[in-house]
């Protein structure tokens, strides 16, 4: 297995021995529960489905939602992934996966949406650096020219410019793991990760990752 669901908790520090700080995400990951296996032979891959437990799921699901999980002999969950796996790996629908599976992992890659921002102007959004702000310039936070008058009379496709800003799919790749708590279910990385909090993050072994001595 090589990841599973999570919830982004929050970020906060630790503190080494010598004093040194290092800003980490903590990170729910799991349980969860292998809801479908998908084969080669019936569904041209090999995968597992995970659905992330979660006690408010079974008052909210549908009829279909009912049906899928009952032929695993699971509860109803919400949010439901794939991970592909290795042909020969022993898992069947009803297993649970936790988060000791990233025991002696050293690095993890983090997938998230991040927090949308709404229209933005091209300051906020790309970075501009905007107009002189003096008396009289009329442009403060434009963005200037965007195309010709003559030719080719339009604004190319790819120019810059205000519009939506966040709620995109982001992979924050090889990131540290700095703890792991298997009793509550936490998994401690360096770094910050992509959302807000309580939102729901998919955590895989990094492909560069190294085993822990």
């Amino acid at each position: 297995m090589h990841g599973l669901i999570g919830r982004k908790v929050g970020m906060t520090q630790i503190f080494s021995d010598h004093g040194v700080v290092t800003p980490v995400t903590v990170i729910e990951a799991g349980p969860c529960v292998v809801v479908q296996r998908k084969t080669a032979e019936k569904d041209g891959y090999d995968a597992v489905q995970l659905g992330l437990v979660d006690a408010k799921s079974a008052k909210r699901a549908n009829k279909p939602s009912r049906g899928h999980h009952q032929k695993a002999d699971v509860p109803p969950t919400r949010m439901i992934r794939e991970f592909r796996i290795e042909a020969d790996t022993e898992v069947k629908p009803g297993d649970s996966v936790a988060v000791d599976i990233f025991e002696g992992v050293s690095k993890v890659d983090v997938i998230g949406t991040t927090k949308g921002k709404g229209f933005q102007g091209v300051m906020r959004r790309h970075g501009f650096g905007g107009g002189k702000a003096t008396h009289g310039s009329m442009h403060h936070r434009a963005p200037g020219s965007i195309g010709m008058a003559a030719y080719p009379a339009k604004v190319l496709r790819g120019m810059r410019g205000p519009g939506r800003m966040g709620g995109n799919r982001v992979t924050v790749k090889n990131l540290d793991v700095v703890r792991l708590d298997a009793e509550r279910n936490l998994l401690i990385v360096r770094g910050a990760i992509p959302g807000a909090k309580g939102a729901t993050v998919l955590i895989r072994k990094s492909r560069t990752s190294a085993t822990k001595a």
